[in-house]
């Protein structure tokens, strides 16, 4: 097998392209992910994720079989608060329906462990995975893994007292899955054969990193607006309680609390921080305009452009008809796919560098 190393660190191809069955793998990974946080987003809005209240990473994978399983199972969903504070009107039958998506969200973080494993230990046998990629490769499983502690740490935050998880530790479960997706499409994109066309500025990069950093600490606010269930109030746009900057947004003390648990806040805060994305990519759309166009490798940037605005419309949209199942997944995933999309760009303008 013959191995080239680029002047760039990091990358690497193999002669006859021997790289692309762990391409496809990893695309398929960042798929993966994705499906996982719609279907988890799907567990959060139907307030399924408290459902069962313990962790069995191996016996967990199969669900109640008779009726005296299930019946365990919904007596321990009993004991914890949010039974006698949400749903005390459950039946065993309406318990099943919620049970499921928090055992079907389960069952797929354990399958990415499997899919990602499996194939990883295939391409190292077949001795396609050069001595470079090997270790990071061993990296993002051991970050899928954390990520599924992550998920039991974020549950079990709703079992004793609260009446739903954390939103501290819904934000950090939501912002590590990015941060896998985003490692997972860099990791892709950054193996694929070929030059790639144009010229990348130093300050291009920086700019283009900064933006991804600003997709990362959305996600992250808008999972703070998920698990204050934030959206589900001031449900008009572009004002906000009847005002711009609405009254009652620094109650709390100390101040800071305001940031992560006044409602009011955490949605304004997030609305600012897409106002400012949106601004910061048209600027560097606009500057990119002026600094030669949009070929080769800057042809990225008006695809952003473009899923940024579909993702302010669809942010709104979800806001107005407070908060649709179909539309808060929909602009869940979508942020997922923004993430990916400027890491991609990142990772093109790397291969040029």
């Amino acid at each position: 097998m013959t191995t080239l190393q680029d002047a760039a660190p990091g990358r690497v191809r193999i002669a006859g392209d021997r790289l692309r069955p762990v391409r496809i793998w990893l695309y398929a990974m960042a798929s993966f992910v994705l499906l996982m946080v719609v279907v988890g987003g799907i567990t959060r809005l139907t307030e399924s994720g408290l459902s069962i209240t313990s962790w069995k990473p191996i016996s967990g994978i199969i669900p109640p079989l008779n009726a005296a399983q299930w019946q365990a199972e919904f007596d321990a969903y009993k004991e914890i608060p949010q039974f006698a504070a949400v749903h005390s009107w459950m039946s065993l039958e309406d318990f099943k329906g919620i049970f499921f998506w928090e055992w079907f969200h389960r069952l797929l973080g354990r399958l990415l462990g499997v899919v990602f494993l499996v194939p990883f230990l295939v391409f190292l046998v077949q001795k396609r995975l050069p001595r470079e990629l090997t270790w990071p490769l061993f990296g993002l499983f051991l970050l899928g893994g954390f990520q599924g502690l992550l998920g039991w740490w974020m549950v079990s935050s709703g079992l004793s007292v609260l009446t739903s998880v954390s939103q501290y530790r819904l934000a950090a479960h939501l912002t590590a899955a990015s941060l896998l997706l985003i490692a997972l499409v860099y990791v892709a994109r950054s193996l694929e054969p070929g030059r790639v066309i144009g010229r990348v500025s130093r300050g291009q990069m920086s700019r283009a990193v900064l933006l991804l950093i600003f997709v990362i600490f959305q996600i992250g606010a808008g999972a703070f607006v998920a698990g204050l269930d934030a959206g589900m109030g001031y449900n008009t746009w572009p004002l906000m309680d009847g005002a711009l900057i609405p009254n009652g947004l620094y109650v709390m003390e100390p101040a800071w609390r305001n940031v992560f648990e006044n409602g009011m806040t955490v949605q304004f805060n997030h609305r600012v921080i897409a106002y400012a994305i949106t601004a910061y990519a048209c600027w560097m759309i606009w500057r990119r305009s002026k600094d030669g166009g949009f070929g080769g490798v800057h042809a990225w940037l008006p695809r952003l452009g473009f899923i940024i605005v579909l993702q302010v419309c669809l942010g709104i949209a979800t806001l107005l008809f407070h908060v649709p199942i179909s539309l808060a997944v929909g602009h869940q995933a979508l942020a997922f796919m923004l993430a990916g999309l400027v890491t991609a760009y990142i990772a093109d303008m790397r291969r040029v560098r």
